[in-house]
């Protein structure tokens, strides 16, 4: 019997030893006293999407959870932000709907499959994997069986282990926000006591970055915005909108003497009203701009008749050579010159959250009513709420070049310090814009 006793003590050792390397559980082999456990729930629905297919997104991405989930050839991947490295514990609270399915569970180079045959919502473990370094990391979910029409239900990806005892950042509300991701800005420095008549800015998108729901805002001053977007596969838009004076998100309810009266508009400029992000007067041209080309942007801000401001926006894009009116409003109950110039990057598509876009922004210039240039190096980089509350830490900017640059979105794990400030090489020569091409503005 102390032969058989020997032998078993030597057949656990080799257990054991064949179980961990260095201290640390092999990824994905869970024994039964390594059991993981769970302190963070992720939910879905501002935090997954269905990457190779986006527009699924809407049937399948929900905020209760992961639902409706038909196509075993669908990935779904759910992004979160770890602090330390160390080991991730990682379980799913789900259920199959009827029958049994089984998942493909990946998190960085290992997958794992489990299960499901509970048709109630229950803790499902699904391993135990290491995290070498901090940074950006997703669940990524695949139905490689299933025996009804629905693979699974996804409540929440679950969390546990070292690597989560520091902060770990996803989206916990305002999932409609969180799934757009954060919105950038850079705020110029402005010359001290001038009248800014004029503002002018140039744009680059690298190639690549033009991702659908890209909106490249060039030009934004205290009443409005100007710049470019990306809106369908066949589709990009120039746009430039003034708030009206008085804050409704409904345009109806604007009163008449508060509307924004069109003064002009370009060839091929559709010219109406907008709601939702406040109201106001909105003008746009289809224009099929390109990724890799520069396009020039020209605001001009000055008081008129009657307490009232106007504003004229002209583009200029290499294809056409030429400068091209936009539009003129006329903003009630306001006189000013411009004021408070930015620009900013945001995706307005929940379905292209999880994908990056980046803009170049150079060569900034004002000129006042004196007819002075002045050129703008100096920004102020900010962030919407999304960033600023931590939702979502995937935004950087400052400098690159001659210029400054914007990019968000991706779950890229560097970011840059919000409210931090970046100074631009200075170019020193003016923009050449021949103004007998603005309708004889001077």
């Amino acid at each position: 019997m102390k032969y058989l006793a020997k032998y078993f003590c030597l057949l656990s050792a080799v257990l054991l030893l064949v179980s961990c390397v260095n201290g640390n559980v092999i990824p994905g082999d869970v024994e039964e006293d390594q059991e993981p456990e769970f302190s963070i729930r992720i939910p879905p629905g501002g935090n997954s999407w269905v990457v190779n297919d986006p527009e699924a997104n809407e049937a399948v991405i929900f905020d209760s959870g992961i639902h409706n989930w038909t196509a075993t050839d669908h990935v779904i991947r759910t992004w979160f932000k770890v602090t330390r490295a160390g080991e991730l514990h990682v379980g799913l609270n789900a259920k199959a709907p009827t029958g049994v399915s089984v998942l493909k569970v990946t998190l960085g180079e290992e997958t794992r499959e489990i299960t499901l045959e509970n048709t109630d919502y229950e803790d499902v473990p699904v391993g135990i994997f290491e995290v070498e370094t901090p940074g950006y990391y997703y669940v990524e979910l695949a139905g490689k069986e299933k025996s009804s029409t629905y693979i699974a239900d996804v409540n929440e990806v679950l969390l546990g282990g070292s690597a989560t005892e520091d902060t770990v950042y996803y989206v916990k509300d305002d999932f409609y926000w969180g799934r757009r991701g954060p919105s950038v800005h850079l705020n110029y420095e402005m010359p001290a006591s001038e009248d800014i008549l004029w503002f002018y800015n140039e744009i680059t998108v690298p190639e690549g970055e033009d991702i659908l729901g890209s909106y490249f805002m060039a030009n934004g001053f205290g009443q409005g915005y100007f710049g470019m977007q990306v809106n369908s596969e066949t589709e990009r838009r120039i746009l430039f909108s003034v708030w009206s004076p008085y804050e409704t998100d409904d345009p109806s309810s604007i009163p008449d003497d508060y509307k924004i009266i069109l003064l002009d508009k370009g060839e091929d400029v559709y010219a109406g009203e907008f709601g939702n992000e406040g109201s106001g007067g909105q003008s746009y041209k289809k224009f099929m701009w390109k990724a890799g080309n520069t396009y020039r942007f020209l605001l001009k801000g000055e008081p008129s008749e009657n307490n009232s401001t106007d504003f004229t926006a002209w583009f200029y894009a290499p294809e056409t050579g030429k400068w091209q009116l936009m539009a003129s409003f006329r903003r009630p109950y306001t006189s000013t010159y411009l004021s408070r110039l930015h620009s900013f990057l945001e995706n307005f598509r929940t379905a292209t959250g999880f994908k990056s876009r980046k803009g170049l922004y150079t060569n900034q210039w004002v000129r006042d009513t004196s007819g002075e240039w002045h050129e703008l190096t100096r920004a102020k980089f900010t962030a919407d709420a999304t960033a600023r509350k931590e939702a979502r830490m995937d935004y950087s900017g400052g400098t690159e070049r001659n210029g400054f640059f914007m990019k968000n979105c991706g779950f890229f794990s560097d970011n840059t310090p919000i409210d931090s400030y970046h100074t631009r090489e200075a170019g020193g020569t003016p923009p050449a814009i021949n103004w007998s091409e603005l309708d004889g503005t001077d």
